[in-house]
């Protein structure tokens, strides 16, 4: 899929959805220590993220941050694996990175956005999310420890 590569600024901090500057050894290196993604393997991460719209967050050139949209490219989003590694946090980077992507014309066309997040609501909610708790909405297959299992891959 080919889509639109976009380029912020912000100071010394440069946020891009051009994949080929992903560290993706760094995104492993995060993920597999997360809560979400716990045991991820590379392979399954690089899979994801060629099939993905990608946004990498730099300071100074050296990847801090990203953050994957699973798309259509023409009406819906899910928005998933948003990080800022921990000694560049409580700077507003996060909410300054989400802004942005937001800001991502394949993003501004979508007809709805989803996330799934058990630790950062308020951030999200500052860029427009809205909690979805309405009865039998929204509804999953969850597989918490698929990584972990040794079949995936």
């Amino acid at each position: 899929m080919e889509y639109t590569t976009t380029l912020w600024q912000h100071g010394d901090y440069a946020l891009t959805s051009d994949k080929s500057t992903l560290d993706r050894p760094f995104i492993h290196a995060f993920l597999t220590r997360s809560t979400w993604a716990k045991g991820i393997k590379s392979e399954v991460v690089n899979t994801a993220i060629d099939h993905s719209l990608c946004f990498g967050l730099y300071h100074l050139g050296k990847q801090i941050g990203f953050a994957r949209l699973v798309t259509d490219f023409a009406t819906f989003g899910y928005l998933c694996d948003v990080f800022v590694i921990e000694e560049y946090q409580g700077k507003g980077l996060a909410r300054w990175m989400m802004s942005a992507c937001l800001e991502h014309p394949t993003l501004i066309q979508l007809r709805r956005i989803m996330l799934v997040t058990s630790t950062a609501a308020g951030l999200y909610e500052k860029v427009g999310y809205s909690a979805v708790n309405a009865e039998n909405f929204v509804w999953q297959i969850n597989r918490p420890d698929i990584y972990q299992q040794g079949e995936c891959f």
